[in-house]
């Protein structure tokens, strides 16, 4: 085993994998957001949000575009910086990975449809048709790769006997006990997060000046979105934590600092370690055993009933309070501001209100992350569990920190590229324009 090259192979994963899951959860939630916004403009024969609908799809070409060479970036690394994993897990899991690859084919070419097709139907709701197999193709990518991550964390659907590998059922694997709450996690925090970041621009531009009901409308509708996916989110959570209790209680022990297994487990947030000594934290009573078992009394598995070097390093506990708090935060701007829209409640139309809600889209995608460094750094030392672990699984070359230069700086560029062309996008063609193009100066009053 060669100690570097696993822990250049491991940075240059955890690089590509923090890079790529911006693009992706943009690009998995956005289609959505475009064909809800179109179709209440439809619904409602009401300009503004097709006008949405038509300036969100132009930003989502770009998000596709650098989700696909970051995407196809992690296809490459699993087979050069994992290939005693890929020999293993290859046979076993080609078929979500073919299945993602379809789903990408299917989004591409019905985007390509959508987008040269805007005004070419006399009846609208043909062109919003366009759209359907684009948000499910987003959405079924996220979900066969979400499956190739369940199966690392659960594996089945397979034999090894005298360490040939046989009995091999990939439907199985497919549906292993990971799957349907990581699945779910994935797909309604995509949609949260794509909701809450438009939001944060609509706020942002009235806080600009901007005072057209074109962003008013877009900020309530967000909102309310950003409400339901949210919560959503947390109902998704709470199954994530049972999971977790029956299938890696280990995983759940130290995002916790559980060291012990006892009953009447408490939740433990923020805090400091020394030793197993827990300084400075809030604690729950009870609330661990609920969220492990819906149960207030029940025995909660501490990470004694585990091997030292089996256990995930216990600085994830950050990580689940990163995610939990940003979570918790939005739940509570959103049905705050939705709540005072509808109570006429002056102040969430402030400008102080309004910064909450632009700092909602920084704050989503960082919980993203947070959420995904919790999912991948808390099976470790797995990279199969149960099977292989993590340096069993990597490369042996002794050039992977030259790949990590390199791949940072593409990385580097494409970030710096995709902003500028971002920008350049919508300042070339400002809204004010478009709104004249359409005869849509005039404002009208705000939902």
């Amino acid at each position: 085993m060669n100690d570097s090259a696993v822990f250049w192979s491991r940075a240059l994963t955890e690089l590509t994998l923090s890079f790529h899951i911006i693009y992706a959860t943009i690009g998995v939630g956005i289609p959505l957001m475009i064909m809800i916004a179109q179709w209440v403009g439809i619904k409602n024969k009401d300009e503004h949000y097709l006008l949405l609908a038509r300036r969100w799809a132009r930003g989502f070409v770009i998000t596709v575009a650098i989700g696909v060479v970051t995407g196809t970036a992690i296809g490459l690394q699993l087979s050069l910086l994992w290939p005693n994993f890929m020999e293993l897990a290859g046979q076993i899991i080609a078929l979500p990975l073919f299945m993602e690859t379809f789903a990408f084919f299917v989004e591409a070419i019905f985007l390509g449809l959508y987008l040269y097709t805007w005004d070419r139907f006399k009846n609208p709701k043909r062109h919003l048709l366009l759209l359907v197999p684009v948000a499910i193709g987003a959405s079924m990518s996220a979900v066969f790769i979400t499956i190739v991550n369940a199966f690392m964390n659960a594996p089945q659907g397979f034999d090894i006997v005298d360490g040939e590998l046989i009995n091999i059922q990939p439907v199985l694997a497919m549906f292993n006990p990971a799957m349907p709450t990581k699945v779910a996690h994935v797909l309604v925090t995509s949609y949260m997060t794509a909701a809450f970041l438009l939001a944060s621009i609509a706020a942002y531009r009235m806080l600009r000046g901007s005072a057209h009901v074109y962003h008013k409308k877009a900020l309530y509708l967000l909102m309310k979105l950003g409400l339901v996916f949210s919560l959503a989110a947390l109902v998704v959570g709470d199954f994530s934590g049972k999971y977790l209790a029956e299938y890696q209680p280990e995983k759940l022990a130290a995002a916790e600092w559980h060291f012990e297994t006892e009953e009447d487990a408490s939740l433990v947030l923020f805090g400091v370690l020394d030793g197993e000594d827990i300084k400075y934290a809030i604690k729950i009573p009870y609330a661990l055993s609920v969220l492990a078992h819906n149960n207030p009394f029940a025995e909660v598995t501490g990470l004694d009933q585990f091997p030292k070097d089996e256990q995930p390093p216990l600085y994830i506990h950050y990580l689940f309070d990163v995610m939990v708090m940003i979570g918790t935060l939005l739940i509570v701007v959103a049905a705050v501001y939705v709540l005072g829209k509808w109570r006429n409640w002056q102040f969430v139309s402030s400008k102080l209100f309004k910064r909450v809600i632009v700092a909602g889209g920084p704050l989503a995608l960082i919980a993203i992350e947070a959420g995904w460094w919790l999912a991948e750094v808390g099976r470790q030392p797995w990279i199969l569990r149960g099977y292989m672990k993590t340096s069993e699984g990597a490369t042996t070359s002794g050039q992977v920190d030259t790949m990590l230069i390199l791949f940072a700086g593409l990385y580097i560029v494409l970030a710096i590229g995709s902003i500028i062309a971002l920008i350049r996008m919508f300042r070339d063609n400002p809204i004010e324009r478009e709104l004249a193009e359409h005869k849509l100066v005039e404002g009208c009053e705000e939902p």
